[in-house]
C-alpha cells in the first residue's frame, strides 16, 4: 500500500513539472519566434502619432540616414550623367558607332544618355545621338553597317559601383545630448527619419551583441512574468484547470498560435489587427468560464504588446474586444452567436479605435480608413472560430454547449431508441433532467451538462429494459424470482453497459462520466438486505452488491446521483405532501453522505441545502394535485 502510494504521489508531481514545463517552453518559443527587428531600440511609432514616451535624446553620435526614397532619386541622378564603356571590335569599320539593338535598349532602360568609347587606353564620351544599331544605320545611311562597339562588362560595371559609392547614404548628424523628441510631439516625416537613423544605429553590428543580449533577456523575463501571473491565478481560483494536462496544453496552444500569426503578420510588415485575438477568450469562454477566458487573453494581449507597434492602443483595443467576446458568449449555444459576436466585436473595434485616435490626435483626418477593413476582415477570421470549437473538442476531448445542446434533442437516434425499448425509464430521465437542472442552476453548477448526463445516465438500460420496474408497466418483477446476487449483477450491468453504448454512439466523455458515476459505488440496497435477511449467519461480501463507481467528482456529478435517486424514490411515495416529500429528499441525500459518494466532490453545505430545497419544491409541484370535475346531473 505504502509502495502504491509513493507511486502515485511520484505521478502527481511528475504531472506537476510537465505542466509548468510547458508554460516554461511556451515561453521559449514565442521569444524566438518575436521578429528581432527592434533587438534593442524598444521604442514604437507612425507618421502622424503623438510620441508616447518621455523625451528621447541621444545617448551618443548618429549620422541621420537618407530614406530609401532620397537614395533612388540620387542614384538616379547621378547616373543619368554615367556613360558605359565600349571597345572597337577588330576589323570592323569605325567611321560609325554601332552597337547591338540588344544593348541599344539596356542603355535606354538605364537611363544613360552617353556612351564610352574606348581607344588606345583613352576614353571619349558620345552622346546617343551619334549611336546606332545595324537597322538604324541603314536606315540613316543607305548602307548596311555591322555592330562595331562591344560593351566591357567588368569595366563597366567597376565604375558604375565607384560612382555609386559616391554617394554618402546620411545627411548630417545627430550629436549626443541633442533632443530627438518631445513627449506628446506628433511625429513628422523629419522626426520619423531621424527616430528610423537612431534605430539602424542601435542594430549596426558596430554597437556589440550586449544590447542583443539584454533585449531578449528582457522579452523572455516579461513572457514569463505574464505566464507566471496566469498560472498564479490557476493556482488560487482555477486549481482544478491547472491539474489538467489536456487543460493546460489547451491554454498554452491558444497563446501560441495568435502569437506566431502575430508575428509572422510582423514580419510582413501587414498591420497586426487582421488577427482574430478574439479567438482566445471565444475558445476559452465555450470550454470553460467567463474569468478564466478574460484573464487568458489579457495574458496573450500583454505578451503580443511587447512586439507590436503602438502598443498603447493596441492594448487598449483588444482589452475591449475581450471583455465584448466573452459578454456576448455568456452561454453559447447556437452557431449563429458566434456571428452575432464577430458583428459587436467589429462594432466595439471601429469605436475603441476612433476614440482613442480624437482623443490622442483631436482631428478627424488623422484617422485611418483602412483601420476598418482590417477590423471587417478580422471579423470574418473571428467567425472561423467554430472550426477550431469542433477541432479542439475532438483533440482535447472537450465539450461545448453547442454539442451539449445537440445531445439533449430527444429525437436523436440514440434517445429515440431509448424511448422506443425502454419507455418508462425515458420518462424518468426526462423528469431526472428537469430536477438537476434546476439544482444545478441554483448552486450555479453547469445546468445544460447535468441536463444532458441526466438523458443519458440510463442508457444501459436499452439492453435489458423489463428488468427494471419502471418499464414493467404494472406486470410481474422477474428480478424478484432471482437469486439476489444475480439480481443484483443485472441491475448493475446497467452502469457498464450503459458506457458501452456511450463508446459505440461516441458520446463525448463528461456524458460517458455521468453514466458511470450516477451510483458511485453505492448499495444495490433492495437485494443486498434480501439477502442478508435470508443468510442472517453468513459473513455477506458487499462487492457483489456494489456498482463499479466511481464516485462522482464534480458538482454535477453529485447532482445527478441526488436527482436520480431521489426521483426515483418519490414513485413509491404513498402521499405527496411536501412533509412526506421532503422527509424522503432529506432521506436519499443523507444515506448517500453517509455512504460516502460525496467525498470526492465540491459541494459545500450550503450547496447540499439549497439542492434538497429545490428538490422538494419541484417534487412538490411535479406532483400537485388536481381538482375534480363534477359530473353533469341529468
Amino acid at each position: 500500500m505504502a509502495s502504491l502510494k509513493s507511486q502515485i504521489t511520484s505521478k502527481k508531481n511528475w504531472d506537476a513539472v510537465l505542466r509548468i514545463g510547458a508554460f516554461v517552453l511556451l515561453a521559449a518559443v514565442l521569444v524566438l519566434l518575436f521578429p528581432r527587428y527592434n533587438n534593442s531600440f524598444r521604442y514604437h511609432y507612425e507618421v502622424g502619432k503623438p510620441w508616447g514616451y518621455a523625451t528621447l535624446t541621444a545617448d551618443f553620435d548618429f549620422p541621420i540616414y537618407k530614406t530609401d526614397e532620397q537614395l533612388a532619386k540620387e542614384q538616379q541622378q547621378l547616373l543619368s550623367t554615367f556613360a558605359p564603356t565600349y571597345h572597337y571590335l577588330p576589323k570592323v569599320q569605325r567611321q560609325i558607332l554601332v552597337v547591338s539593338l540588344q544593348d541599344m535598349e539596356w542603355i535606354k532602360a538605364e537611363g544613360y544618355t552617353r556612351i564610352a568609347v574606348m581607344q588606345n587606353k583613352v576614353s571619349k564620351n558620345y552622346p546617343l545621338s551619334e549611336v546606332y544599331t545595324p537597322k538604324t544605320a541603314f536606315q540613316h545611311f543607305g548602307y548596311e553597317c555591322a555592330q562595331n562597339l562591344q560593351l566591357d562588362t567588368a569595366t563597366t560595371q567597376a565604375l558604375r559601383e565607384k560612382l555609386l559609392a559616391s554617394l554618402s547614404p546620411t545627411q548630417g548628424m545627430v550629436q549626443k545630448g541633442e533632443k530627438i523628441i518631445d513627449q506628446g510631439d506628433i511625429i513628422s516625416e523629419r522626426d520619423y527619419q531621424r527616430l528610423q537613423s537612431l534605430r539602424r544605429a542601435y542594430e549596426d553590428d558596430s554597437r556589440g551583441n550586449s544590447e542583443r543580449v539584454l533585449s531578449v533577456a528582457g522579452e523572455t523575463l516579461l513572457v514569463l512574468m505574464f505566464l507566471g501571473l496566469f498560472i498564479l491565478y490557476l493556482y488560487v481560483f482555477r486549481r482544478q484547470y491547472l491539474r489538467s494536462n489536456p487543460t493546460v496544453l489547451f491554454f498554452c496552444l491558444q497563446i501560441l498560435i495568435v502569437i506566431a500569426l502575430a508575428c509572422i503578420v510582423l514580419r510582413f510588415n501587414w498591420p497586426v489587427y487582421l488577427i482574430p485575438f478574439a479567438w482566445v477568450p471565444i475558445l476559452t469562454r465555450v470550454f470553460f468560464d467567463s474569468r478564466t477566458a478574460l484573464y487568458l487573453h489579457f495574458t496573450t494581449v500583454l505578451i503580443a504588446s511587447i512586439i507590436v507597434p503602438a502598443p498603447v492602443e493596441f492594448f487598449f483595443i483588444q482589452i475591449v474586444v475581450g471583455m465584448v467576446a466573452v459578454s456576448s458568449l455568456s452561454d453559447m449555444t447556437r452557431r449563429a452567436q458566434l456571428v452575432h459576436t464577430a458583428l459587436w466585436i467589429l462594432l466595439a473595434q471601429t469605436v475603441a479605435y476612433t476614440a482613442i485616435t480624437f482623443a490622442q490626435m483631436g482631428t478627424i483626418t488623422a484617422v485611418n480608413p483602412w483601420m476598418y477593413l482590417y477590423f471587417a476582415v478580422c471579423g470574418i477570421f473571428t467567425v472561423g472560430c467554430y472550426g477550431l470549437i469542433y477541432a479542439f473538442e475532438k483533440v482535447f476531448r472537450f465539450i461545448s454547449s453547442i454539442t451539449l445542446v445537440e445531445l439533449t434533442d430527444i429525437n436523436s437516434e440514440l434517445l429515440h431508441t431509448l424511448a422506443e425499448r425502454a419507455p418508462g425509464t425515458f420518462q424518468h430521465s426526462m423528469q431526472v433532467s428537469n430536477l438537476a437542472a434546476e439544482a444545478a442552476k441554483t448552486i450555479g453548477a453547469n445546468a445544460l451538462l447535468v441536463r444532458t448526463g441526466a438523458l443519458y445516465h440510463d442508457i444501459g438500460k436499452i439492453e435489458n429494459p423489463f428488468y427494471f420496474v419502471e418499464n414493467q408497466q404494472g406486470g410481474d418483477n422477474p428480478l424478484i424470482k432471482m437469486d439476489p446476487r444475480e439480481a443484483a449483477k443485472i441491475v448493475i450491468s446497467h452502469v457498464t453497459e450503459g458506457e458501452k453504448i456511450a463508446r459505440r454512439n461516441h458520446l463525448p466523455e463528461a456524458v460517458i462520466n455521468f453514466i458511470t458515476t450516477h451510483h458511485g459505488t453505492s448499495l444495490v440496497r433492495y437485494f443486498y438486505n434480501t439477502y442478508c435477511n435470508a443468510h442472517p449467519d453468513e459473513k455477506v461480501d458487499e462487492t457483489l452488491f456494489r456498482y463499479p463507481g466511481s464516485k462522482p467528482t464534480t458538482r454535477e456529478g453529485a447532482i445527478l446521483m441526488m436527482a436520480d435517486a431521489i426521483e426515483a424514490r418519490s414513485r413509491s411515495l404513498s402521499e405527496f405532501t411536501e412533509e412526506a416529500i421532503a422527509a424522503a429528499v432529506d432521506q436519499m441525500i443523507n444515506a448517500q453522505i453517509a455512504d460516502g459518494q460525496f467525498s470526492e466532490t465540491p459541494l459545500s453545505f450550503k450547496d447540499v441545502e439549497d439542492i434538497r430545497r429545490v428538490f422538494t419544491s419541484r417534487l412538490v409541484a411535479m406532483n400537485h394535485h388536481r381538482i375534480s370535475y363534477p359530473t353533469l346531473n341529468k
